[in-house]
């Protein structure tokens, strides 16, 4: 586990990223943005930069290569809509200027899940055909 030291400047930091997160999943949730393009998204982090001139919003879309091209031009179109939202819900300064990637790793801890699954289950198949070649003669259906 890593434990992240809390100094004024970083906690701030991350109680802003928290915030503009939760601002623009709302703003996705309640489909405050009208452009059709964007398809089931999720916000999935963000990160601010230190001088909190720009924040990178990691997005994860569920659906195929096409559903996710749309919904990211989709969100690049909005960008200056969600922007001032941002802007106006955090009352800040200035607002950190946003821009949106994809964020993938939830795709891949899927996909990871998946092959450890397939393993174990090669592996059971493996331990009892080995069990009942050996000891046993019938019963398990080896197959």
């Amino acid at each position: 586990m890593i434990i992240k030291r809390h100094t004024t400047m970083g906690y701030r930091r991350e109680k802003l990223e928290e915030q503009i997160k939760r601002i623009v999943s709302e703003l996705l949730v309640r489909g405050e943005i009208k452009d059709p393009r964007i398809g089931f998204a999720t916000v999935t982090g963000v990160d601010l930069a230190k001088d909190y001139s720009a924040a990178k919003i990691g997005i994860s879309v569920l659906g195929d290569p096409r559903d996710i091209r749309k919904t990211l031009e989709g969100l690049k179109s909005a960008t200056p809509y969600i922007q001032h939202r941002v802007g106006k819900s955090l009352g800040i300064r200035v607002t950190p200027k946003l821009s949106f990637f994809l964020d993938s790793s939830l795709v891949e801890g899927v996909n990871m899940v998946d092959l450890l699954n397939k393993l174990e289950e090669k592996e059971k198949k493996d331990h009892d055909q080995r069990e009942s070649g050996g000891e046993q003669d019938g019963g398990s259906g080896g197959e």
